[in-house]
């Protein structure tokens, strides 16, 4: 017999290939389901998303928050719907968003109030801003403008604190809340001119202004896009910008120091943030849709007809802008012991 044609008995690598293939199986069957289930998993977003603004309609917040709802909800194709949750400078707001799920479904439009001044002003926050929140992007910088009724005889912030250290009684001064920007500049300025006026704090920059408006409280330092409209209307006078540079929109109006009112120097801003643990591909994806929506021409003539400068950042530099703001206002805040009630 030829020896080409005699039985050969399986070989040990064959019996091998057929452990191997068995258990590449059985790792695949486990598998499945996870696949499955990624597969089926709706791309972000699925369903309406609320944007959680810690002001009441109609102030500066308020106007920021509707204007990313809309840009987002016309790129992404859904529902971004603006939220309202009003009060405590905005920090009950943040709350909300800090206990949110973590699914890019509750977003937070965030200011320096409640991420960067709250922590030094609330001994009881219902939230840490360092850890609760995932930064998405800063949106804008907002200049903070000092505004009078027209009834109050000054022209100059000189002159305003002329006035301010005669008045009996101490003139009076609105804000959108204890610990939010239009207090704490207030209180810089009462300190770094040596005077004394009355703090008449509302729930958000709407009512304050129906107050100002009206004549029943005579200034405010309130961000450029709440008080803007007024100013143009010839309803309220500005007097100067809180800041280190003049405004954009405001470009003959000058800085409080350039008037000669020194030490009243504030930065204010707008940003985007999620609960902490939001998975990045979801931050990563607000994030670039944000910065194609802001670079549009159209865009940024809303922001400048609000008095809004547009600066967008990555989630990395937004979460380092947080980190050095809050250091800075809190050294801020212990030298003119500044506490809410």
């Amino acid at each position: 017999m030829n020896s080409a044609l005699k039985y050969q008995p399986a070989r040990p690598l064959a019996r091998g290939f057929l452990r191997h293939a068995v258990l590449a199986s059985a790792l695949l069957c486990a598998a499945l389901p996870a696949l499955s289930a990624q597969a089926a998993e709706p791309a972000y977003p699925s369903r309406p998303v609320k944007i959680i603004v810690g002001f009441p309609p109609g102030g500066a917040g308020d106007l920021m928050a509707r204007l990313v709802a809309e840009r987002l909800g016309r790129s992404l194709q859904q529902t971004f719907v603006v939220e309202n949750r009003a009060g405590a400078g905005s920090t009950i707001g943040a709350g909300l968003v800090a206990r949110a799920d973590p699914d890019g479904y509750t977003l937070l439009l965030g200011v320096t109030a409640s991420q960067t001044i709250a922590p030094s002003i609330y001994s009881n926050l219902s939230y840490d801003s360092a850890k609760a929140f995932a930064p998405v992007a800063m949106l804008a910088t907002i200049p903070v403008a000092l505004v009078v009724n027209p009834d109050v005889p000054a022209h100059t912030p000189k002159e305003l604190v002329q006035v301010a250290r005669r008045a009996n009684p101490p003139l009076s001064f609105a804000s959108s809340g204890i610990g939010a920007i239009p207090h704490l500049t207030a209180e810089i300025f009462q300190q770094a001119q040596g005077v004394k006026m009355l703090h008449v704090p509302f729930k958000g920059a709407s009512p304050a202004m129906t107050e100002l408006l009206a004549g029943r409280v005579q200034l405010m330092f309130d961000h450029l896009p709440s008080v803007l409209p007024s100013i143009r209307a010839g309803k309220l006078r500005v007097l100067g910008i809180a800041g280190a540079k003049r405004a954009e929109a405001l470009p003959d109006v000058p800085t409080l120091g350039e008037s000669g009112v020194e030490g009243v120097e504030v930065r204010s801003w707008f940003g985007l943030l999620a609960p902490a643990g939001t998975p990045e591909p979801i931050i990563d994806k607000l994030n670039a849709e944000i910065v194609k929506a802001f670079a549009t021409p159209e865009a940024r003539t809303a922001l400048a007809n609000m008095g809004a400068e547009p600066q967008v950042t990555t989630p990395q530099a937004f979460a380092e802008i947080i980190r050095a703001d809050t250091a800075q206002w809190a050294a801020i805040i212990k030298k003119n012991g500044i506490k809410a009630e």
